[in-house]
């Protein structure tokens, strides 16, 4: 019995006639990302770095988005190679590492999803989701051809640095992170200072130049619109706990009547 493979985020992009929205999902919940997932976006995000996700967290999620049509990437909370074989052999095909600041770590990254003797990933198919226990025809020699590796810039290290990170090898994209590049640059909270936002166009700049794609994440839609505007493949648009908090504030708003409010009506 074969199984057939999902396309990649990185095939997913090499396709798309116009830039991917996509969504954060946080809460760690598989009923909220099925939700995402059937919503029409693009992609969702599913955070290991702040969201309070576990493997088997993780597992769930992309079990219950499999076969929606979006394509699930999974943020681990660090560039670890344990972490990232876990996530791996949970099925992630798709695979965003945080806080790449140099050509060095995304190659230590490539390495840590590549099969010896190319890379340094254990080896674990028969017992693992990725290759369905060995369903999948071959799966340690096209290992490559299933898993898509982003990494993150999200230091004023990594803008400088953004050319070489995206001509390593195995890199398929680049995702910006404003809010940590604001603080790194001495602008905490600032995503959208002038200089914030000229970084954030120079590393697109840069990895384009590269020839490979980038991302960025922009809530705002008229900076997230500015974003496509200036060259950006794939955007983060939302946030599966935003949507929930700003919706709840809104209903509150509506529907519970305001101090002044209650006094007025008092008269």
């Amino acid at each position: 019995m074969s199984f057939r493979v999902s396309a990649t985020f990185r095939d997913r992009l090499a396709e798309a006639p116009r830039p991917l929205a996509g969504a954060w999902v946080c809460t760690g919940s598989a009923l909220v990302a099925e939700i995402i997932a059937g919503a029409g976006l693009d992609w969702l995000l599913i955070d290991m770095e702040h969201g309070p996700n576990s493997l088997t967290t993780v597992l769930a999620q992309l079990q219950a988005v499999d076969g929606s049509g979006t394509i699930p990437v999974v943020r681990v909370p660090v560039g670890d190679i344990v972490t990232i074989k876990q996530v791996l052999d949970l099925g992630a095909q798709n695979v965003l590492v945080p806080m790449v600041s140099s050509a060095a770590e995304a190659s230590a990254v490539v390495d840590a999803v590549r099969y010896p003797p190319r890379g340094r990933r254990g080896v674990g198919s028969a017992l693992a989701r990725s290759a369905r226990w060995n369903r999948v025809e071959d799966y340690l020699q096209n290992a490559d051809a299933y898993v898509s590796v982003f990494v993150q810039i999200e230091t004023a290290e990594g803008v400088a640095a953004a050319a070489e990170i995206a001509a390593v090898d195995g890199i398929d994209g680049v995702f910006v992170g404003p809010s940590d590049l604001a603080a790194s640059m001495g602008l905490l909270g600032q995503q959208t200072h002038p200089d914030v936002t000229a970084a954030v166009r120079a590393t697109f700049a840069a990895v384009k130049g590269a020839g490979k794609p980038v991302g960025v994440n922009a809530f705002d839609p008229a900076v997230a619109q500015s974003y496509i505007e200036a060259g950006a493949d794939f955007v983060l648009v939302g946030a599966d706990v935003a949507l929930l908090a700003r919706g709840s504030e809104a209903l509150a708003a509506r529907w519970i009547p305001s101090a002044d409010d209650t006094q007025r009506a008092s008269y």
